[in-house]
């Protein structure tokens, strides 16, 4: 089993490295949810930021996940904290300027969330030629699910006050 899931793995991230940034795509039955960092005063989060990324908790009740991705960001990483705390899992972090091919890879077949920054997510959306609007505003949630057929939808949502 072991042995499979390395083979799969290893096998998902070649690929992805083979078609360059310009032509990736999620895998087939994956899910990637993408939100931006909470709100913030300067380089920390507000009061507000610290609610938001509570609420974030409650906003994904009930969907599965199986790893959380973020740029090694304080404010990312603070936002991710509630999340990581409630489901028992650690906040990865993947480079900011290029997050789209590890978020590919590694959440190949899985559930996964990004809490990115502005920049970083109008990468992925360019890297993935998804339609506009992108999550760029604190409350922004979209979900992008993959079917078998490697189809991809995008479900928007709000979260926070």
């Amino acid at each position: 089993m072991l042995r499979r899931s390395f083979v799969f793995s290893t096998t998902a991230f070649l690929t992805a490295c083979a078609m360059g940034t310009g032509n990736l795509a999620l895998a087939p039955n994956s899910t990637l949810i993408v939100v931006r960092h909470s709100d913030r005063d300067g380089e920390d989060l507000s009061a507000a930021g610290h609610a938001r990324s509570k609420a974030l908790v409650k906003a994904l009740e009930g969907m599965n996940l199986d790893a959380i991705f973020s740029p090694g960001i304080k404010r990312n990483l603070d936002t991710a904290a509630p999340l990581a705390k409630a489901r028992g899992l650690p906040s990865q972090r993947i480079p900011q300027e290029t997050p789209t091919a590890g978020l590919v890879t590694q959440g190949a077949g899985k559930s996964v969330i990004w809490i990115g920054n502005k920049g970083n997510i109008k990468t992925i959306w360019e890297d993935l030629r998804l339609s506009d609007p992108a999550p760029l505003e604190y409350g922004d949630l979209h979900i992008l699910r993959s079917d078998a057929g490697g189809a991809v939808t995008i479900e928007r949502r709000r979260f926070g006050a």
